[in-house]
């Protein structure tokens, strides 16, 4: 992961990803590169549109409800709950007729 890492905080700077700056961005970490790593990421890298890339992985997020849809939400409960209150006296009128 620090190697992505790497690349990515080289991309957002505008600078070129190369061995050189992955390598001086783990060191300044404290991370031990290895080249190996680093060459494989770099081939890995050679294609890819990172922009792109950055874009389809992100994970829209659902926007919060306005408060005016929140005041809506809370009237259709409401009402909800008095129909059931209703139904629920209806249904105790009709046991009452039973043994009344």
């Amino acid at each position: 992961m620090e190697y992505i890492y790497s690349a990515l905080l080289l991309h957002s700077a505008k600078k070129d990803i190369s061995e050189k700056g992955v390598s001086e961005i783990l060191k300044a970490a404290g991370i031990q590169a290895d080249s190996t790593k680093i060459k494989g990421l770099l081939s890995a890298l050679k294609d890819v549109n990172i922009e792109e890339a950055i874009q389809k992985a992100a994970v829209p997020v659902a926007a919060a409800p306005s408060s005016a849809d929140a005041g809506k939400d809370d009237k259709a409960e409401e009402k909800k709950a008095e129909e059931e209150a209703k139904s629920e006296e209806a249904a105790a009128e009709g046991l009452g007729s039973l043994f009344g």
